[in-house]
């Protein structure tokens, strides 16, 4: 039977990011060799807030916990591990914490893995990445290889994901830390090769800087960097034609974009984006810059806007299972809670199609399996971050919690969870030129600069 398997993590109690708009429409579903849609499977075990997801060669998963646990969860579904030791201490506050994890390309020889946190220093915090030899239920010979300069006292915008290239380095999405105003943008953050705000950097596995990275030798800049002018990557993955990175990363109020990622190239935050400065009567007329990103800047493949949904893990399937889905973007959304796929064209994408919105769950990562089954791991908002309005002309809506989604009957054996995220409501007011049902989404949708 083909089924789509998903890591889903429910609660008892879920949140809700403000008033509900309609259903998204379900997209087109590959038929399977039985005739049968895919569907979403479901298990009842409980890791707390997760946030990245990593396969094991037999199968297992590695699965990481906002306030800094990792565990490992069986290839069946059906036990998760206590907390490998060995994790250093994180910066569990706001959307600080432990966030993504991956393997060493050959960990069946040394088993390194590999997992980016939120890092306090003296003052303020910042993104690191650290690394330990997986043994059993322990992480030996930890070591951070790699710290995001400089700290900032803020407890947003950390990104981040990790993603080995072809060659077997280390790229690192990273988030402005929440530095760059759109309303008053300036050079000297995610604009600046002089540190790791809102860049993309490249490192060799042990931490070191790679000989042919863009900027080595060059005057003032960081020789990390890879790419700069990005405001929040939440998502990455290697393209496996071109094996060139791409990566999805959040808006401001809207903009929410999905972009082909090349050494030196900038992509322009916090100068130009479609989307507009937080609280900004909501439509075109508000947009960064102008929106548009040429010539100075690279234009994105995809945008979301005047409306965000923000955009979190991505994946490239390449699986046998769906065979119609070959070659298509697979990108998570917290705020509109679907999966969207996004058929590779080139180097361009198609028109996007939801699915899976009818489960109500943010989906914070997506990954192929090594059985071609699709995992999604989701988390629901349980608990008000603060207790700021949603408003649009329609109703007016406290953040509350409210109860969690019905599961779908299972095909296939997966994960339940529960994420106690952090719940951000804001208020807007609209031009005229929005429908209700863009009204309905927009109050779902988070206010803190280009990141949810």
């Amino acid at each position: 039977m083909t089924g789509l398997a998903a890591v889903v993590l429910l609660s008892a109690c879920g949140g809700d990011d403000g008033p509900k708009r309609p259903p998204l429409p379900v997209g087109p579903i590959p038929p399977s060799g039985g005739g049968l849609a895919p569907r979403a499977g479901h298990a009842h075990l409980r890791p707390r807030e997760p946030l990245g997801l990593a396969f094991l060669p037999d199968g297992r998963m590695l699965v990481t916990e906002r306030p800094g646990r990792m565990r490992i969860v069986s290839a069946d579904g059906t036990t998760v591990s206590a907390r490998l030791t060995g994790v250093p201490p994180v910066h569990a506050v706001g959307q600080g914490g432990l966030l993504d994890v991956a393997i060493d390309p050959d960990f069946v020889a040394t088993p390194w893995v590999y997992w980016t946190f939120a890092e306090d220093g003296v003052v303020g915090s910042g993104t690191a990445v650290a690394r330990g030899l997986l043994n059993g239920n322990a992480l030996d010979s930890v070591q951070v290889i790699f710290r995001q300069l400089p700290k900032v006292v803020s407890d947003i915008h950390y990104g981040s994901r990790l993603v080995f290239g072809s060659d077997k380095t280390l790229f690192v999405t990273l988030g402005d830390r929440d530095t760059d105003n759109p309303a008053a943008p300036t050079t000297n953050n995610a604009q600046s090769l002089t540190n790791h705000l809102g860049k993309v950097v490249r490192i060799n596995r042990d931490g070191t800087t790679p000989a042919d990275n863009p900027y080595v030798g060059v005057t003032g800049a960081l020789p990390e960097i890879f790419s700069l002018g990005h405001c929040n990557p939440q998502g990455a993955a290697l393209n496996p034609v071109s094996n060139e990175l791409w990566l999805d990363e959040h808006g401001p109020q809207g903009g929410d974009e999905v972009n082909r990622i090349q050494a030196t190239h900038n992509y322009g935050w916090p100068l130009r984006s479609y989307g507009c400065p937080e609280g900004s009567p909501v439509g075109v007329g508000c947009q960064i810059g102008g929106g548009t990103h040429f010539p100075n800047f690279d234009e994105p493949l995809e945008v979301w806007a005047p409306i965000a949904t923000a955009p979190s893990g991505m994946m490239f399937y390449t699986g046998a299972q769906f065979p119609e889905w070959q070659g298509s973007v697979f990108v998570g959304a917290l705020v509109d809670r679907t999966l969207w796929r996004l058929p590779l064209v080139g180097n361009t994408l198609g028109a996007r199609d939801p699915l899976f919105a009818d489960l109500g769950e943010r989906i914070r990562d997506v990954r192929q399996g090594p059985d071609g089954f699709i995992y999604l791991l989701t988390d629901n908002s349980q608990r008000p971050h603060r207790a700021h309005r949603a408003l649009n002309l329609r109703s007016t809506t406290c953040c509350s919690p409210a109860p969690a989604a019905a599961a779908a009957a299972p095909t296939k054996i997966s994960n339940v969870h529960d994420l106690n995220a952090d719940l951000h409501c804001h208020s807007t007011v609209s031009d005229g030129t929005l429908s209700p049902e863009q009204l309905a989404r927009l109050a779902r949708t988070t206010a803190l600069h280009c990141g949810r």
